[in-house]
């Protein structure tokens, strides 16, 4: 037994490696620059997509609130992609992973809000009353290409296994135990009830706890990064050099250590990138889509402020990590990737190892329960049977329990697999649609028309 799952193990890592070869990451790259360029930067009314999160949007349509749709998405995207993550990126990539990581966010944002706005132009109304939308109505809508749909939904669906679950349940089973000594199993079954209990209300219950829970979190863990480069200012400067300088394949790795060089910085990086804000993967967008709105414009601008948050939180993790590293050396030399960001916190007196416990505990909680409505919503295209639906959350919650008590290379290397067989019918559908994003992006914000209603939403 042992034998096979080392031989399923080395199988899985060489399929990572070659989906993320060049190919996938010049088309996720390609993509998010197409859309920088085709919507002018886009990324420039950042200050007008603050403005709309703060403004109480009067439209009917969807099921939650603008804020709330936001509130949800965050909690998917701001999980461990934004903390181990980084840390396994640094480890295998390179300190410059880091710019790359930033570098996928800040192009991704117009790739985000593309995506966003087509779940909405293309969303739709079903017999229960609810609103349901995202890349495989915007296939199936849009292209006609149901079967395409079909596959987003499949893969999607094994993206919410590894990406949204297991990765998840692993990341906190992992940072309970190395600080409480608490056995997986133990924090496996915690998990599983507690998820249990917020998914059993679907979308309304999840967006009730994400919109409280998600800027307190963070908030703490923020605060918390602020401090440690408090503690190791005097390597903020060097850190930032270290970064940019690995990321062009030079030689300034701490510890003496050679570069990892370009390719293998920017794949990881890029990897992260993408598993840290999503853009480009099409999962944030099912849950834009259910948003009360005006137009789809305005729902894209409040959807890519997610992308922005992300990118500081990778961004101040990075920098912790490395300042860290070039301040003690022995964290570099002794500390493997999983618990990398943990001994970079423990410089923090008395309190570090419990932010960052606190941290990881609860934003890969409220992904854990963003990412399951994701998951549902890619079975109810596909099962439209409330029975099996209920079956679904059953085991969801089972395979939270299941990641808890898993192998984290496993777990990682399975995530990062069904990343890629996600982006690549999104990154397809966007490419193809790009008039319809151009032309809704005139229409409604280049013209000046942000506030007026769509008329066409949900018909």
């Amino acid at each position: 037994m042992n034998e096979f799952f080392q031989m399923f193990a080395n199988g899985l890592k060489a399929a990572d490696a070659f989906l993320w070869g060049p190919p996938l990451l010049f088309l996720l790259l390609g993509t998010h620059l197409f859309y920088t360029v085709r919507l002018k930067f886009v990324q420039r009314y950042l200050g007008k997509s603050l403005q709309l999160i703060t403004q109480k949007d009067d439209s009917n349509g969807g099921n939650v609130a603008p804020f709330a749709a936001l509130a949800v998405a965050l909690a998917s995207t701001i999980g461990t992609g934004n903390v181990i993550g980084v840390a396994t990126a640094i480890s295998l990539g390179g300190p410059g992973a880091v710019f790359w990581c930033s570098v996928t966010g800040i192009f991704g944002m117009a790739t985000k809000y593309a995506e966003s706005l087509l779940a909405v132009k293309f969303r739709v109304q079903g017999e229960d009353g609810e609103v349901h939308g995202g890349p495989m109505y915007t296939i199936a809508r849009g292209l006609k290409w149901n079967w395409m749909a079909v596959i987003f939904c499949i893969v999607g669906g094994i993206a919410v296994l590894g990406t949204g679950n297991m990765v998840q349940s692993n990341a906190i089973a992992t940072i309970v135990h190395k600080t409480f000594a608490l056995p997986p199993w133990i924090t496996g079954l915690v998990v599983m009830v507690l998820i249990g209990m917020v998914i059993i209300g679907g979308l309304q219950s999840i967006a009730k706890v994400c919109t409280w829970l998600v800027p307190f979190m963070s908030f703490v863990y923020i605060a918390g990064c602020v401090a440690l480069l408090v503690v190791n200012r005097a390597y903020i400067g060097e850190a930032l050099a270290v970064i940019v300088k690995s990321a062009f394949g030079v030689k300034a790795m701490w510890g003496g250590a050679v570069g990892s060089g370009f390719m293998l910085a920017a794949r990881y990086g890029v990897a992260r990138g993408l598993f840290s804000n999503e853009a480009g993967m099409g999962s944030e967008p099912i849950v834009a889509a259910t948003a009360n709105t005006r137009n789809a414009v305005r729902q894209g601008l409040v959807s890519y402020f997610g992308t922005f948050c992300t990118i500081i939180i990778c961004a101040v993790t990075g920098l912790v990590i490395v300042s860290g590293g070039l301040a003690r050396p022995d964290i570099i030399n002794s500390a493997k990737s999983d618990i990398l960001t943990q001994a970079c916190f423990e410089q923090l007196p008395y309190v570090g190892k419990y932010i960052l416990s606190f941290a990881i505990f609860f934003f890969a909680m409220t992904t854990l329960l963003g990412w399951f409505y994701y998951g549902e919503q890619c079975f109810r295209f596909l099962v439209k049977n409330p029975k099996a639906i209920f079956g679904y959350k059953v085991v969801y919650a089972v395979i939270a329990f299941l990641g808890a008590v898993g192998s984290l290379s496993v777990v990682w290397d399975f995530a990062n697999f069904s990343n890629g067989l996600m982006v690549i019918p999104n990154v397809i559908s966007l490419l193809l649609l790009n008039k319809i994003v151009v032309a809704e992006t005139k229409k409604y914000l280049w013209d000046g028309d942000l506030d007026m209603h769509d008329p066409e939403l949900l018909k």
